[in-house]
């Protein structure tokens, strides 16, 4: 489980480096948010699937993001990818990790996010989505 979240947090480092539109996305990333996408970092970054209280399966991905670039944040979407074990794409989800009625994420900041899951296709591979920056607004 360890080395599942390690992979993990490699992976999703390695997607903030390379960020793009992706599919999903209502508006595409800017060439300026694209470009910023090397000042924000996730760190601690798990997964954990529980039970809700209906009995329903919930899978939770938790984390940390860092602002370590000099302007400060409104809104920070992200993908997040979920596959089969035959790496077809069974959901594709925009959430936000940073939200404006939060407050802005100043430069040098860290925040807290958490992201319930709860409609995961039974097909899912139960490893780490694919998480990528879908937009950062300024």
């Amino acid at each position: 489980m360890v080395m599942l979240l390690a992979a993990g947090a490699a992976a999703v480092g390695l997607y903030l480096a390379r960020a793009g539109s992706g599919t999903g996305a209502p508006t595409p990333i800017s060439a300026d948010a694209k470009a910023y996408t090397r000042n924000l970092k996730l760190a601690d970054v798990e997964m954990k699937a529980m039970s809700s209280y209906m009995g329903q399966d919930m899978v939770e991905i938790t984390g940390k993001i860092s602002n370590n670039g000099d302007r400060p944040l409104r809104q920070v979407d992200l993908n997040c990818v979920f596959y089969d074990p035959y790496s077809q794409v069974v959901l594709r989800e925009r959430v936000s990790i940073v939200r404006q009625k939060e407050g802005l994420l100043q430069p040098g900041q860290t925040r807290v996010f958490r992201l319930p899951f709860d409609s995961i296709p039974k097909s899912w591979n139960n490893t780490m989505p694919q998480l990528v920056i879908a937009q950062i607004l300024f």
